[in-house]
């Protein structure tokens, strides 16, 4: 094995097991529980990870460690997926702009509008708030701007599933366990929720990364989210027996 992947369960670096079962690369793979609701030790532990953040690899023929999703993915397509699920600059350049655009949307725009959404929750602010009431705009405006794209292809970047799609998931399936609920009225989102679950690669990661978890591929999300309800220590995040 070359690759070893640090996972932190219920969180986006699932995107980083899928992609490498995508491209069918053999990897190393290192869990990490939360604790009950942050990073572990083991995480903050590991030599250039003093952050504790997840995912993080560690290359071994390179002696390349490396966190952030968006890093590990674009370094594991160029370095050993020979550009696969990417389309790089060599394309159409409609093509390729629109990969960079939502490889990135990912990280830059939909993963911070949800992240204001939650605190903004938590925080328990009155019908009326102001702020409450821009972060609510805020991420329906790019909830729209997701639904509009795959209302008219059926993938992000085009005719072809991407690695833009694997940084896109998570934000509107596991992230909703911290706080987003209903993607009732985004049915284009929900049909590609339902496309990308179907797929063996995203069965085989979320299998060996997350055994427990319920996958959130339909509209609604739990009454209480991963946070409120203790973390890990609850049973909100877990499959029905």
């Amino acid at each position: 094995m070359v690759l070893t992947i640090h996972h932190l369960g219920i969180s986006q670096s699932e995107r980083i097991l899928w992609l490498c079962e995508e491209l069918g690369l053999p990897y190393t793979l290192v869990k990490h529980v939360r604790a009950p609701v942050l990073a572990p030790e083991s995480l903050k532990s590991l030599p250039g990870n003093p952050l504790g953040r997840a995912p993080f690899i560690e290359d071994s023929a390179t002696g390349v460690t490396l966190s952030e999703s968006g890093a590990i993915a674009e370094y594991i397509i160029q370095r050993y997926g020979g550009g696969r699920l990417a389309v790089g600059p060599e394309a159409e350049a409609r093509e390729y702009a629109e990969y960079l655009y939502w490889f990135h949307f990912a990280n830059a725009t939909l993963q911070p509008a949800l992240q204001v959404s939650m605190f903004i929750g938590l925080a328990k602010l009155e019908d009326g708030a102001m702020v409450k009431g821009l972060a609510e705009k805020r991420l329906h405006v790019a909830l729209k701007q997701l639904d509009d794209r795959l209302g008219e292809s059926k993938w992000l970047a085009g005719a072809e599933f991407t690695a833009a799609d694997i940084m896109t998931v998570y934000c509107v399936s596991t992230q909703r366990y911290y706080g987003l609920g209903s993607l009732a009225g985004y049915g284009n989102v929900l049909r590609y929720l339902g496309d990308c679950g179907g797929r063996e690669g995203y069965r085989r990661a979320m299998e060996r990364g997350d055994p427990e978890m319920e996958p959130l591929l339909g509209a609604e999300a739990p009454g209480k989210s991963l946070i409120e309800g203790g973390g890990t220590e609850s049973d909100v995040w877990k499959k029905r027996k």
